[in-house]
């Protein structure tokens, strides 16, 4: 995501942009030569809980920094909206799994405690008052904000007493044509009982008087709005003012014509509400036989699970909320009353429809290295480890090396795992085409890639009907590591190629998100990643894994004894440094390694996009360490680490982030890059980000985040500088 819509140039009083090129390296955040032994401390208990935040209100804290973007003018207009829209995606997301989980806790009376020491209740009444506030907040924000903005642009969203005679028949013709043939009214009464809602359905509570057909009073009603309608229509051209593009929402045309779906009666009131049910799938391995299977039960069981929020418009009487309330199992703390319509992201439509380039970020041409742009992938990777930097640089060779694996008639297999891909995605052509022609296709696919099951299941089938042999992982274990494995018989003998990423095999989210992916036929790699999809596929005993870390085995064990290296070496007087970059802080024991680091005098800069339970700026526990969080265009997703190591660095990539989950219930891997130039521009990409003073916010000791400022200093985007540099190559 970026912060500014002016054409880019190179930022002026930088040393260095941490990429290839001609800019000097940058040299911050150093641990100075010559510094002195320190001291032991007095020893601390850093299994206090005061030295911990709670994870769901630092995840809640993140959504809010997202929220934060729809404020700031950097960013061009229809991208504030984007940022704001993806609050509310987020947000739902957050009562659907966070939340969810926290009331399941509460009702098995379950009161064990986080690291944080918090219990339940509490942290679920913090988060109660937090989201109402930012909720309302949010909306606000919408009407005072963005839509007048937008207006004052041509953008127009039309509320019914705004609507134009010819506005208002174009809506009638539209409701009886669109709308009528679709919806189905449910009156309320004793054989017509209260309606099972999908999850985050749009429906409206409707209260009536008199009688209907059959002589039955007038009551109550529940409306669904129908599915197949968008949620946002726009008006013909000729309808709308000049030089404007106008839009009416759904639910306005329901309500500006309710009383036609109730003849003869009168509507006394007609309300939108919003259900948002728990979303979380749950299968018991012990008592599945059949995971597919099992899964598709689950998906649908998720349409209707527990409620945990409900929404509605903030002129909806006291008495059909609590009657709402009273449905659905919840409290008063659950109710949300919102200016506005109950289903913002359903707005996103409108970021796609509108042709204004003008008022989005600038497009931009990501990057292929000169290597990659004339002959064989395989010849070109065989010749050297390629690492690309995603978005800033194409995610096209990645395809474009499944496709020539597909047609190359010396590949013999190819292995690959899918987490999250994507319906329409090319690899899986690609797959498909290669287990068409005969070769060897394996591939694990993660079923339980949250809200991603029905795509896989669909990719699942799609790959065994070309012949491909599908693996559903370890059941008691997600797959999320990306990896990547050809065998290609050259000169009589087989020679290996591996891809190696910290991000999913995602054409569209590699637009979006900031991720590395590593080409390599190092002979060491490539066997370790062949082990590893054996690992997979069959049974036996661990492995012995050379060069890749490997969750649940290694890499947690390993990450630690890499922090307290660094903290041997500063506790000896010498120069010690932890750069760690993922999107999630949140497992104790690598905290508490951190913690130590810091007493032991290492500086550690860690770059948290999302949840940190960490706290730094402790005295005499987390005094050296500090903890930023970068939003902006792109979503930061790269997981990598470097470690000073006495003046021999490493740098790590991984698909984990620092989470028990990803430590301990996934499989993972964290590859070095053993090439020191690869290894040294990731470096400088990382000190680069420690500069940022345009879309950096660090973490506070009290839990708070503050935006860094240029103040009368030169401005610093991270992620405009790596666009800089790379996009303008291509």
């Amino acid at each position: 995501m970026e912060m500014h819509t002016s054409e880019s140039t190179p930022l002026q009083g930088v040393e260095g942009a941490g990429i290839e090129g001609d800019l000097p390296a940058l040299r911050i955040n150093r641990t100075p030569t010559g510094v002195q032994a320190k001291e032991a401390l007095a020893q601390t208990d850093l299994d206090d809980p005061e030295l911990y935040f709670n994870r769901e209100l630092s995840h809640l804290q993140f959504n809010i920094r997202v929220l934060e973007q729809a404020l700031d003018d950097a960013h061009p207009l229809l991208n504030r909206l984007m940022f704001l829209l993806i609050f509310s995606s987020n947000m739902d997301e957050f009562f659907e799994i966070r939340v969810a989980g926290l009331k399941h806790q509460i009702a098995l009376n379950d009161d064990t405690t986080s690291v944080d020491g918090r219990l339940p209740k509490a942290v679920l009444a913090d988060i109660s008052d937090i989201a109402h506030r930012q909720i309302a907040r949010q909306y606000q924000i919408l009407n005072e904000t963005l839509l007048p903005a937008l207006e004052a642009q041509g953008l127009r969203f039309r509320r019914r007493d705004q609507w134009t005679e010819a506005q208002k028949a174009w809506v009638r013709t539209f409701f009886d044509t669109e709308i009528m043939p679709v919806i189905s009214p449910i009156g309320l009464d004793p054989s017509h009982p209260f309606p099972r809602l999908v999850n985050k359905s749009l429906n409206f509570i409707v209260e009536l008087e008199g009688k209907d057909a059959f002589g039955r009073s007038g009551g109550m009603a529940i409306l669904p709005a129908p599915r197949s309608l968008p949620r946002l229509i726009a008006l013909p051209r000729a309808l709308c003012a000049e030089s404007f593009a106008e839009y009416v929402f759904l639910s306005s045309m329901i309500h500006a014509h309710a009383e036609e779906l109730f003849p003869g009666m009168r509507v006394l009131g007609c309300y939108q509400f919003r259900l948002t049910r728990n979303a979380d799938l749950s299968v018991d391995p012990e008592e599945v036989s059949d995971l597919a299977s099992a899964l598709k039960g689950e998906l649908l069981a998720r349409r209707y699970g527990s409620g945990v929020r409900l929404e509605v418009a903030n002129n909806c009487p006291e008495g059909l909320t609590d009657f709402l309330l009273r449905q659905f199992d919840l409290g008063q703390e659950d109710l949300y009353r919102v200016e506005g319509p109950v289903n913002l992201t359903r707005m996103m439509s409108v970021l796609g429809d509108v042709d204004r380039p003008e008022l989005r970020y600038r497009p931009f041409t990501p990057s292929v290295p000169k290597a990659l742009k004339e002959g064989s992938l395989f010849d070109a990777i065989a010749k050297q480890d390629l690492l690309l930097h995603h978005p800033f640089q194409s995610f096209s060779p990645i395809e474009e090396l499944l496709r020539e694996a597909a047609r190359d008639p010396d590949v013999l297999a190819i292995k690959q795992t899918l987490y999250r891909t994507g319906g329409d995605s090319s690899i899986v052509g690609a797959l498909v085409d290669a287990a068409s022609q005969g070769k060897e296709v394996t591939v694990v696919i993660e079923l339980r890639a949250r809200f991603d099951e029905a795509d896989n299941l669909q990719l699942a089938s799609r790959l065994q009907e070309a012949g491909a042999i599908v693996i559903y992982g370890i059941m008691a274990y997600k797959t999320h590591a990306k990896m990547l494995h050809i065998v290609r018989r050259e000169k009589g003998e087989l020679r290996h190629y591996a891809h190696l990423g910290t991000g999913n095999y995602h054409a569209r989210t590699a637009k979006l998100y900031t991720d590395y992916s590593l080409l390599t036929a190092n002979q060491t790699l490539c066997a370790d990643v062949h082990r590893v999809f054996q690992q997979l596929s069959g049974m036996g005993q661990a492995r012995r894994i050379d060069t890749l870390l490997h969750a649940p085995f290694t890499l947690h064990p390993k990450l630690i004894e890499m922090i307290d290296r660094e903290a041997q070496f500063a506790a000896k007087g010498k120069r010690s440094h932890i750069i760690i970059k993922c999107n999630s802080l949140t497992e104790p024991k690598l905290i508490k390694a951190l913690y130590r680091a810091s007493q032991a005098g290492v500086k550690c800069d860690l770059i948290i996009r999302g949840m940190c339970c960490l706290r730094p700026g402790v005295k005499g526990v987390s005094e050296n360490i500090r903890v930023r969080s970068i939003i902006g265009r792109f979503l930061e997703h790269t997981r990598v680490f470097h470690f000073h190591n006495g003046g021999k660095p490493e740098i790590w990539c991984s698909s984990a982030d620092f989470m028990p989950r990803n430590m301990f219930h996934r499989v993972e891997t964290c590859f070095p890059l053993k090439d020191k130039k690869l290894a040294n521009r990731v470096r400088k990409d990382l000190e680069t980000y420690l500069v940022d003073n345009c879309q950096s916010w660090l973490l506070q000791s009290d839990g708070s985040y503050q935006l860094q400022s240029p103040g009368a200093g030169d401005a610093i985007s991270a992620q405009e500088t790596l666009l800089y540099a790379f996009a303008s190559k291509s």
